[in-house]
């Protein structure tokens, strides 16, 4: 007679959830660094060297007319954003806690609030830094024009999507091989610095090079954005739905096998190292 009676119907499961993940996608924000503004500056300051160090590239090397018609370091943008999207998703997703972790002892989580927790807050500093980078970028030096907005941030969701697919993939082994998935996905990373397209423009590519590129949906949503962004560009050999259709079928894959590794996985299996 004194205890509470509460409701189990699922809008308030799924209420319930959705508190827990917001909370969870807090922590995951904030576990870079204590104060969440220090965690988007350090963000954006990553973001900024990046962009510099390819326009000083570019320029040194006389690269500049390898791009697009329009504003150069819009150009450079357009590639750097999305590929610290996919790239800082990935390594949220294949890092988040798993079915061993300290975190699982707590009986409203689990390994469905971390994975959702982690793939939110990545997209969530993502998102706030491209913003920040843009608007100083229109104020202080130059108008930003961007001819289909909605479609450019549309491959910039394409993008984090393969990120979350590709991750969900190395968390559900990660378990098994940590070090060589730990290996695999600096690898994969540092690949991705030139495998990514975000230099240079699919249309540019000779027949015989772009099959090395073709096989990385990053290459696909970087070319179709800057197709998006600049009306002089129109992307003949990319597209979204290529990314799109093998983010979805690694998302299930990566489920499924960490469905089969939270059922068989051990916190002994580390215990040793």
């Amino acid at each position: 007679m004194f205890q509470q009676q509460t409701s189990n119907s699922g809008i308030r499961s799924g209420a319930r959830l959705l508190d827990i993940i917001y909370h969870e996608t807090v922590r995951s924000v904030r576990k870079s660094h204590g104060n969440a503004i220090f965690a988007l500056i350090t963000n954006i300051m990553q973001t900024v060297i990046f962009v510099l160090a390819f326009y000083v590239m570019f320029s040194v090397l006389g690269l500049q007319s390898l791009a697009v018609r329009g504003d150069f370091m819009l150009y450079i943008m357009s590639g750097i954003f999305l590929f610290m999207t996919h790239t800082k998703t990935l390594g949220a997703i294949s890092n988040s806690d798993g079915p061993t972790s300290a975190m699982m002892k707590h009986a409203p989580m689990n390994t469905l609030v971390a994975i959702s927790a982690a793939a939110l807050g990545s997209l969530y500093i993502q998102l706030l830094s491209l913003a920040v980078i843009l608007f100083v970028y229109h104020v202080a030096f130059t108008p930003v024009v961007i001819y289909q907005p909605i479609p450019a941030l549309g491959m910039l969701l394409v993008a984090w999507f393969s990120g979350v697919a590709i991750g969900m993939v190395f968390l559900a082994a990660k378990p098994w091989a940590p070090a060589f998935i730990g290996i695999f996905t600096t690898v994969y990373a540092r690949a991705n610095m030139i495998a990514s397209g975000k230099m240079f423009v699919a249309n540019s590519l000779p027949a015989d090079r772009r099959h090395m590129f073709d096989w990385n949906p990053l290459f696909h949503a970087i070319d179709q954005a800057r197709g998006y962004t600049f009306i002089n560009y129109n992307p003949h050999y990319t597209s979204y739905t290529y990314p799109l259709i093998l983010s979805v079928v690694l998302l299930m894959v990566g489920l499924m096998g960490e469905f089969y590794t939270r059922k068989h996985a051990s916190i002994s299996w580390t215990a040793g190292k």
